[in-house]
């Protein structure tokens, strides 16, 4: 892998405007054009094994989620970088890792959950692989028409690129074909 710099995680960056400059620097220097973060899940569960317990959440004040996330929407948009807010519609009040299996968040999510992919304006949003009855009775988000097509383009009016988190992970590789995946995929508005 190439030898980044380190940075702090999202929760524990003190100085984001230059911390965040110096990451849209390097990755500039690379020759890299597209970050797929920030992630803008609220950190709702401290005992989410894969958000708030690695400290990839800003907070769980969605304001303060917000407010961060756009300071890094914007250093990296200065030195000519692609930034994607991820997971949606919110990965933060999970109980499991997604990369293992199915997660369910229908009753721990909520619509407060949303105000980060809305609020912060980045040309692209993540899918994630949970599982939420109140929004789609049949499909976790990825795989969802209702999500990613009702909700996030028409309700919420994003007109910009949606991309999957990764295919492979175990919440839809352990319960979903590769052909089936595409195709509920590609269906629910997913452009990449």
């Amino acid at each position: 892998r190439l030898k980044f710099k380190h940075f702090p995680s999202a929760l524990k960056v003190k100085n984001p405007k230059k911390t965040y400059t110096d990451m849209a620097k390097m990755l500039k220097d690379y020759g890299i054009n597209l970050n797929l973060a920030p992630v803008v899940d609220l950190a709702k569960n401290p005992k989410n094994p894969i958000i708030a317990k690695l400290n990839r959440s800003f907070s769980k004040d969605p304001k303060e989620v917000v407010k961060k996330a756009s300071i890094f929407v914007e250093c990296m948009k200065k030195e000519g970088i692609l930034t994607t807010l991820k997971h949606f519609p919110g990965h933060g009040s999970s109980k499991k890792d997604s990369h293992k299996g199915f997660v369910d968040v229908s009753n721990s999510w909520s619509k407060e959950e949303l105000i980060p992919f809305y609020r912060v304006k980045s040309p692209l949003i993540m899918t994630a692989h949970i599982y939420n009855k109140n929004l789609d009775k049949n499909y976790p988000a990825t795989l969802s028409y209702n999500i990613n097509t009702k909700l996030l383009r028409k309700k919420l009016g994003f007109k910009e690129v949606v991309i999957s988190d990764d295919l492979q992970m175990g919440a839809i590789s352990k319960n979903y074909d590769l052909k089936k995946t595409l195709e509920l995929a590609i269906n629910s508005g997913v452009d990449i």
